[in-house]
């Protein structure tokens, strides 16, 4: 079974490395990339095309809102996660309306 391949868009960098330890313990798992801002995330998901990118709301440079809707634009396939601190549903609603994933 290949590993499912995930970009870290995060721009804290604890945060990030965190989430990369995290993850590469879980079989099956591999972080093939990570960006410390939204316009970065465009570009690294653009060269990479990884299984999954996981995208932090908040971020320098472009939004990750912002991030995700480019991404999904000239990448129709992209799977992407909205991840975030806040306890805000207009992050949520604006994440899923610029191309995150909707699922319950």
């Amino acid at each position: 079974m290949k590993p499912i391949r995930i970009l870290l868009a995060e721009d804290q960098t604890l945060m990030r490395q965190g989430l990369r330890t995290l993850l590469e313990l879980e079989p099956g798992m591999k972080v093939i990339g990570e960006a410390e801002n939204g316009e970065a995330a465009v570009t690294q998901a653009l060269q990479l095309n990884p299984d999954i990118i996981l995208m932090d709301v908040q971020m320098p440079v472009k939004t990750g809102v912002e991030a995700t809707a480019e991404i999904c634009r000239r990448w129709p396939q992209a799977r992407v996660i909205i991840l975030t601190t806040f306890d805000r549903d207009d992050y949520v609603f604006q994440g899923v309306r610029a191309g995150a994933m909707d699922t319950c």
